[in-house]
């Protein structure tokens, strides 16, 4: 049963002060409390707080000590160690905002032009071939989800049909009014969103994959499916003001398609893997296609100069699974 109290924005300030977190400017403190909130916020002093290592030799398969093995459990403490300070938690939240900001920028652009790459794919087809599922693999338009009890295309095709009846736009609203239902497939995909889209790129047949992530420079469809999954899940996270910078992310993409991107090669390690930066490089090599002269890249490694100078406390990029070198990579 949850017991915590309610605390004011001083009570909170204070607690954080008992616990060791220094205060420069307790107005300005109380000020970021008010408008960011104690627990967005603990996001980013998380990494100040003062840890130990429990060790503990043992034997998964009895149960019991072993000298065999051991397991490392890092226990986390309410305190924090000492040099850190509440302007550094913020800092850091200020820095994962810009950070967020510009990967929607570069999301945005890729979900247009993978929305224009599907639709004309399979509108060449026919104008409602998200409806047929003779256009699809069969594991998304007649195979019973396991989880679900649903087959994919048919929860696809409700909330595809949800989107279009919540739609305000003018031409959605245009198309139903003179030809009514269903929309085309080329009409209806202005109203996708990226989830939308990359489940639908998911259950696409693999030649058709293929042919679209060809024009990205990426050999197999199947490696595109698993990029859109994974920046699908960055989206997100952007989307709902979530902490980014060092998150574990959740949805990693497969290795063997990442031989696409000449940069990756020998830095495949677990770290980078479950890290940021290396979705950060996913976007890029699929937006250098959409279009060459982006200076994204150049404004994220203007950004990435900016984090908070507090290696001396041991937060630094690494955390972001930077690969060295990525300064001077060129994507051309």
């Amino acid at each position: 049963m949850y017991n915590k109290p309610w605390l004011s924005y001083e009570q909170q300030l204070d607690k954080l002060i008992e616990n060791g977190l220094i205060i420069d400017d307790r107005n300005k403190a109380l000020s970021s409390l008010e408008k960011i909130g104690y627990y967005r916020l603990s996001g980013y002093w998380y990494p100040f707080r003062e840890r130990s290592e429990l060790c503990c030799l043992y034997d998964p398969s009895l149960n019991m000590p072993n000298k065999k093995q051991r397991r490392v459990t890092k226990l986390v403490f309410d305190r924090f160690d000492s040099g850190f300070g509440f302007q550094d938690a913020v800092d850091l939240y200020v820095f994962d905002k810009k950070l967020r900001i510009l990967v929607l920028d570069a999301l945005e652009r890729i979900e247009i032009a993978l929305r224009v790459d599907i639709s004309h794919t399979l509108g060449q087809i026919s104008a409602f071939a998200y409806l047929e599922s003779a256009n699809f693999k069969n594991v998304f338009s007649k195979r019973v989800d396991s989880r679900t009890g649903v087959i994919p295309q048919h929860s696809w095709l409700q909330n595809h049909a949800n989107l279009i009846s919540r739609s305000k736009e003018e031409f959605i609203l245009h198309t139903k009014e003179k030809y009514g239902l269903p929309v085309p497939i080329w009409v209806a995909c202005e109203v996708w969103d990226f989830g939308t889209m990359s489940r639908l790129f998911k259950g696409m047949l693999p030649e058709q994959q293929t042919l679209i992530a060809n024009k990205y420079g990426i050999t197999k469809g199947e490696t595109l499916e698993s990029w859109l999954r994974c920046l699908n899940y960055l989206r997100n996270v952007c989307a709902h003001h979530s902490r980014l910078w060092n998150r574990n992310m959740i949805e990693q993409p497969k290795q063997e398609g990442l031989s696409d991107i000449d940069h990756l090669e020998g830095h495949l390690k677990p770290h980078i893997l479950a890290r940021p930066f290396l979705q950060l490089c996913l976007t890029q090599h699929i937006l250098m296609k959409i279009s060459p002269t982006s200076t994204w890249w150049e404004r994220l490694k203007s950004l990435l100069n900016e984090f908070p100078d507090l290696a001396a406390q041991g937060v630094t990029l690494e955390a972001m699974g930077i690969i060295e070198g990525y300064a001077d990579w060129s994507w051309q």
